[in-house]
């Protein structure tokens, strides 16, 4: 197989580029560097098989391809049109281009967009006498330009889907989260097997799912298939070899390890469902029930979750009186957990009376949200008014 340096991108969840560049140091990445948005690292591409199959927190991973300076649409078109497209895909293959910018001049990217396409377009002709399809809403060949001020970067998806897609979601709540900026999450707070997690408001299951999959070490990407299978230089027998080294890796889940609860019918059901896909259907022990009523299911452990927003517990008249109330049950019933708390709700503390040990800002898309932790030691964090963010 190809043994060459290549360089990549990994976009993410904003506010989650530190613990993906951990992540991808620990799966063997070079000359890692965190930059917003995501990570830039350097490896072979079996090292890009790698990264796709069992990244958690990447949202895909791009492959660049080559870059050049510009001032206008036509040094962009040249610069397209100097790749050698045909050495990475077939005309045969059907073909997406879709711009993003940063401090670009240039008034329409969209136009920019249709100039790009002209120019792979273009090189196929000269080069193979033949133009690729284009097709926008199921590609075979997704190439992604980024233009900042004067800069233009070439890249290939070489993920498809994007990387949280790992196949088990067959039933949402509403508005969870996804499943990279979970895994982000229980990556920021810490969590190994060795600690009992605890999701009491749970709702489809996507942090308490994660876990599972964290806990028996499986590889997030391992049951789906990735836009690098469609480029030339795919090595079958590299991919089977990696899915069968990954799946030698999983082990069985501890007993009584992860924790899930919530008040609605429905979101268990979804749950149940949700682990069956995912390989995991004894790995969480399920609970029906409020939270203000559910007692910890250890000593010590953590508690991490998403709480609902107005429209699942009734309007913020209801959420002025539950707030206050879950932050006494973690007061009485926590005593020796962290909780983690990720919320859009920035003023979360104050409604709370706790005192956060750590914020961190994260973005669920464009949404400011903020992670915060409390150590839930007996009578030190009672807030006597609401703290800042």
């Amino acid at each position: 197989m190809d043994s060459t340096n290549h360089a990549f991108f990994a976009p993410c969840p904003r506010g989650l580029e530190a613990v993906l560049a951990d992540e991808l140091t620990d799966l063997g990445a070079a000359d890692v560097k965190s930059t917003a948005g995501g990570v830039a690292f350097h490896g072979t591409l079996a090292l890009c098989y790698r990264v796709n199959l069992q990244s958690r927190i990447a949202s895909r991973i791009l492959l660049r391809i080559a870059d050049g300076s510009y001032r206008d649409e036509h040094d962009v078109y040249d610069a397209a049109n100097a790749i050698r497209w045909q050495d990475w895909f077939t005309p045969q293959q059907r073909i997406k281009v879709k711009v993003s910018a940063h401090h670009c001049p240039l008034k329409s990217l969209d136009f920019v967009t249709l100039r790009v396409k002209d120019a792979v377009c273009d090189r196929f002709q000269f080069a193979r006498g033949k133009r690729p399809t284009v097709d926008t809403h199921a590609p075979d060949i997704l190439i992604a330009v980024y233009l900042d001020a004067s800069t233009c970067t070439f890249y290939l998806d070489t993920s498809g889907e994007p990387l949280f897609k790992r196949g088990w979601r067959k039933s949402a709540g509403e508005a969870p989260i996804r499943e990279n900026l979970a895994a982000g999450i229980l990556r920021l707070s810490k969590w190994t097997a060795d600690t009992v997690l605890y999701d009491p408001m749970c709702g489809s299951g996507t942090f308490v799912i994660e876990a599972a999959l964290m806990a028996r070490r499986v590889a997030p990407g391992i049951g789906r298939h990735f836009a690098f299978e469609k480029l030339l230089s795919f090595d079958t027998r590299r991919l089977n070899d990696l899915r069968t080294e990954l799946k030698a890796m999983e082990i069985p889940i501890k007993p009584g390890l992860i924790h899930a609860a919530d008040d609605n019918a429905h979101a268990i059901t979804s749950i149940k469902a949700n682990l069956t896909i995912a390989g995991s259907g004894d790995a969480v022990t399920l609970q029906q029930g409020d939270v203000l009523q559910l007692p910890a299911p250890a000593e010590s452990g953590l508690l991490v979750t998403n709480p609902p927003y107005g429209h699942r517990m009734g309007e913020a008249e209801s959420l002025r009186t539950f707030y206050p109330q879950f932050g006494d049950h973690l007061k009485k019933h926590f005593c020796g957990w962290t909780v983690q708390i990720f919320t859009a709700d920035l003023k979360l503390p104050g409604q709370l009376r706790l005192a956060p040990s750590r914020r961190v800002p994260l973005f669920n898309g464009a949404i400011e949200c903020r992670l915060f932790e409390f150590r839930m030691v007996a009578g030190s964090l009672r807030k006597t008014r609401a703290g800042g963010v």
